[in-house]
């Protein structure tokens, strides 16, 4: 997985042309068909010319890349091998925020200009987002427009004396970290916004979280300041005791009271973004090439797929060929943020686009070329190189790898969210992990809060390339299905010792396995019959497998009374090596003969889950 703050930019001019006579790029290793697909000739093609060379192959043999580069070089090809030039990539990619904003403003040496800000709002449910985003829009358009503006598309701009600030409305700092763990750099400026008669909530929590995780400024708005309850001192308190200390308060967080409702305050929290925005010297290049990533997509059934893209730098224009993500496409039509037709968005507008080829995601990556040819031929070369990389991909950090990556100096800070029953011991979880931090490493605690894990853990885990833990605390379906997809680690602990020591010992690289039993079929008693070595339980297999090798339960009226190996397996006089459900059968477990009719025999096989 890529770091949170790396650009999937820098890629899009790292993929090779695959044109005849353009550079190549192949793997270490691949088949001869992949080899085929890439110089687009059918695999007899290729397996000619291997013979040519001296080589006999299959279509799915494996061949080295001097090999490959053979064959291609033969068919009119200039080759380079893909890991020298993906680590001579990674070298130029972008590490910082700051980095990222010079890559996309100088890639190609051109004057730099101002460009505007891009805001998230963020929050907890009921605090208000939607409303101060109304409020927002209509304190911007006419008195006439006010009532029947209608957004189009999930992204719009404002403007304030002369200024322009973009928000996009994502449906929540879910969605908002999903882009972010693709390595989307779409966000500047997050505001948080908190109710001043409720205070800081869970979802707040979770929402600065994630705002932090993405190292972007925040700007708090305390909204539903005109309710008789409002108490923004609250507010203030609740959140300089999570880090966020005002700048009355000798802080560098603003804070700025507004009621979405009467639109006080409005038109100081925009000033308030425009001050950020100002001290983060944010400059794009509109004379090149566009770059900029799509915020949503949907298929359109009148239309076909369409795309909501936000322009980061350079201008696109309508008729542009670019890459989207793993697909291509020509820019048909663009919309802005009220559904009319516009020919070009500059850095920081949002518009919808038709003419991709295929539904994108969220987060995708848009770079705009100089044909269709040229982005068919980067996004089938990106597919390849997706597909080839992909058993190669790094898997986030677990604690069962921690003291390995360590050991590289891949892993500098382990990320822990936590999740726990009672604040109280979430409190003590979390002082007693920050505390195992050493010179190696430092431990983390990026978020943490009572309830359930959920789906948002896991997705705030995977952005930061962290870990999720659970302290009496249930691990939701959707979490856990998520995790399955991502790969990110969960754990669940009842005694906080046993959660230290797995930390402790994962530091040290001492942390030891663990082994799960998984069951593989039961048998039933039937008949007793003595031998000369002990009793011979004759069963019928009920379910699954009996395996002659397998580790068994003995049960009698579901409380266990012998767990061993199953000694011998036979049926009729031979010894068979399994049995399988409807079978008979004769078993004798290591160590026991006091078998009875009726009792059971659960075989199974202990498995090591880490």
């Amino acid at each position: 997985m890529r770091s949170e703050e790396q650009s999937e930019a820098a890629l899009a001019t790292a993929i090779a042309d695959i044109g005849a006579g353009q550079a190549l790029v192949l793997p270490d290793n691949l088949t001869v068909k992949e080899l085929a697909d890439l110089v687009r000739v059918s695999p007899v093609d290729v397996i000619k010319e291997l013979i040519k060379n001296g080589i006999m192959a299959t279509i799915n043999q494996v061949i080295d890349f001097d090999t490959a580069a053979i064959v291609a070089s033969d068919l009119g090809y200039e080759v380079r091998e893909a890991t020298g030039g993906t680590e001579e990539v990674a070298e130029e990619e972008p590490q910082t925020r700051e980095q990222v904003r010079s890559y996309l403003a100088e890639v190609d040496g051109a004057p730099l200009q101002d460009r505007s800000p891009v805001v998230t709002v963020m929050g907890h449910v009921d605090h208000g987002k939607t409303s101060i985003l109304d409020s927002i829009r209509s304190a911007n358009v006419t008195a006439a427009e006010a009532g029947g503006i209608t957004q189009h598309i999930g992204a719009y701009q404002v403007d304030l004396d002369g200024r322009t600030i973009t928000f996009i409305d994502t449906p929540g700092h879910e969605a908002f970290t999903t882009m972010r763990a693709r390595g989307a750099m779409a966000t500047d400026v997050a505001i948080l916004v908190v109710a001043a008669d409720d205070g800081v909530m869970p979802q707040t929590r979770e929402a600065l979280s994630h705002a932090r995780a993405a190292g972007v400024p925040i700007v708090v708005a305390v909204n539903k300041m005109d309710l008789e309850d409002a108490n923004p001192d609250r507010v203030k308190q609740q959140l300089s005791e999570l880090g966020l200390i005002p700048e009355e308060w000798g802080g560098d967080t603003p804070f700025v009271p507004v009621s979405a409702k009467t639109a006080d305050g409005i038109k100081d929290l925009l000033e308030n973004i425009a001050v950020q925005a100002e001290v983060l010297e944010l400059k794009a290049n509109p004379d090149r090439p566009a770059v900029g990533v799509v915020l949503e997509a949907e298929l359109d059934t009148m239309r076909g797929p369409k795309a909501t893209l936000l322009v980061q730098t350079g201008t696109l224009r309508t008729g542009d060929s670019a890459i989207v993500g793993d697909t291509w496409g020509r820019i048909r039509a663009m919309f802005d943020q009220n559904g009319q037709r516009v020919d070009s968005a500059r850095p920081s507008v949002p518009v919808a686009v038709l003419g991709v080829n295929e539904v994108p995601n969220a987060g995708d990556i848009v770079s705009v070329v100089q044909s269709e040819r040229e982005a068919r031929a980067h996004a089938e070369a990106r597919q390849r190189v997706n597909e080839l990389e992909a058993d190669k991909a790094q898997r986030p950090v677990s604690l069962d790898t921690l003291f390995g990556e360590m050991s590289s100096g891949k892993v500098k800070e382990l990320n822990i969210i936590v999740r726990t029953d009672v604040q109280g011991t979430m409190e003590a979880v979390k002082q007693a992990l920050e505390g195992l931090s050493n010179d190696e490493v430092k431990v983390k605690i990026i978020h943490a809060a009572t309830g359930n894990v959920s789906e948002s853990d896991v997705m705030l885990a995977t952005a930061s390339n962290g870990i999720v833990v659970g302290f009496n605390a249930k691990v939701e379906g959707g979490a856990k299905r998520q995790a399955d997809v991502t790969g990110v680690e969960i754990r669940t602990y009842r005694v906080i010792y046993e959660l230290i020591e797995d930390v402790e010992k994962a530091m040290t690289g001492m942390l030891e396995p663990i082994y799960a039993d998984v069951v593989e079929g039961h048998a039933e008693v039937r008949q007793v019959f003595k031998a000369r070595r002990g009793s011979i339980a004759g069963c019928l297999v009920m379910d699954g497998t009996i395996n002659r090798t397998s580790l068994c339960r003995v049960t009698r009226g579901g409380e266990v009374l012998h767990q061993s190996r199953i000694e011998s397996l036979r049926r009729f006089k031979d010894d068979v090596r399994e049995v399988t459900a409807g079978l008979e059968c004769g078993i004798s477990v290591d160590g026991f003969n006091d078998f009875a009719e009726g009792d059971a025999i659960e075989a199974y096989r202990s498995e090591r889950q880490r």
